[in-house]
């Protein structure tokens, strides 16, 4: 394969930038001579992904945390036009992601096996490509108007977009897990549930009062709670994770269910499957926008609209 590395300077709280001239010596005994670009800005990640691509390179390579993985995934594929209602184009369906993990969170990489050690990492790029799922959403912006993004780990309405937008303005010196854990507790003081309409797959819509509604393709999210057990990168489904009435003492006497995923058994939560989710919002005009939040980064508001996009894109790891 041709590969191309995606490099966010930043992430490891600039340890990347730093250390890179190790890191492209560690990618290129693995798999040889590669192409390289370094991040500047938001979203920079998908336009130097798209423009590898278009070039013909076939192995994008993330360097970084689960954030430039998401804008490196969505550069698998072809720009959506404002207000587009199908699905963008997969730029080249033999196209393969792969990860050096960097960042805070680093939730993906637990999912599909990738090693944080840099030695082993590169071990991973030599794997042969698999298929792999990737979510699309439709969602409101910030400004009233649709947008498209997709993801490959989990997308979160409700807490989750204030949990990581607090974790973002946070220094990051502290280690993913702990980052996460100390913004999910500044997140739960004060929070009121907020209701949501939703319905599966087209199906009956239903309400209820929502902590957080996880529509995950990943097992892991906010520094390694494995919200979604059973799910799986590979399988076609959506594997959602539904919590009502979850507060601050929930999340303190609790704390390890979150993290060895039992928390599922909890009569407070929901688990479903589905290809496709449509949420709204069902508080009164004026409340709380229901945030969302995206592999780790706060993109929007619903009313959303969560579809799957089964074996999109190949996965090397």
């Amino acid at each position: 394969m041709k590969p191309f590395l995606v490099v966010n300077p930043r992430s490891a709280n600039g340890a990347t930038g730093r250390q890179f001239d190790a890191i492209l010596r560690a990618v290129r005994s693995a798999v040889g001579d590669c192409g390289h670009a370094f991040t500047a800005r938001p979203m920079h990640a998908a336009e130097l992904a798209r423009k590898a691509i278009e070039g013909g390179h076939d192995l994008v390579i993330a360097v970084g945390g689960d954030g430039t993985m998401n804008e490196v995934v969505n550069g698998f594929f072809a720009e959506p036009l404002p207000g587009a209602t199908e699905p963008p184009r997969v730029l080249n369906g033999e196209a393969a992601l792969a990860l050096i993990p960097r960042g805070t969170g680093g939730d993906f990489r637990k999912t599909i096996g990738v090693d944080t050690d840099l030695a082993r990492a590169v071990e991973h790029l030599k794997a042969p490509p698999r298929r792999l799922d990737v979510g699309l959403v439709e969602y409101t912006g910030e400004d009233g108007r649709s947008g498209q993004r997709l993801f490959v780990n989990v997308a979160d309405a409700g807490l989750g977009g204030q949990v990581v937008n607090i974790a973002n303005r946070s220094s990051k010196i502290l280690g993913g897990a702990l980052t996460f854990k100390l913004a999910s507790a500044r997140a739960l003081i004060g929070w009121r549930d907020q209701r949501l309409r939703y319905s599966l797959d087209g199906g009956p819509v239903e309400e209820l009062p929502v902590t957080g509604f996880n529509v995950a393709n990943g097992r892991f999210f906010g520094g390694g709670m494995q919200v979604a057990p059973d799910a799986r990168v590979d399988d076609g489904l959506f594997h959602l994770t539904i919590w009502t009435g979850f507060g601050l003492l929930d999340f303190v006497t609790k704390s390890k269910n979150l993290y060895d995923g039992t928390h599922v058994k909890f009569p407070n939560t929901r688990v479903a499957t589905a290809r496709k989710v449509r949420l709204e919002p069902a508080d009164p005009p004026g409340s709380r926008p229901v945030l969302l939040d995206l592999d780790g980064e706060q993109v929007g508001r619903c009313p959303a609209t969560f579809t799957v996009l089964p074996g999109a894109i190949g996965l090397v790891a």
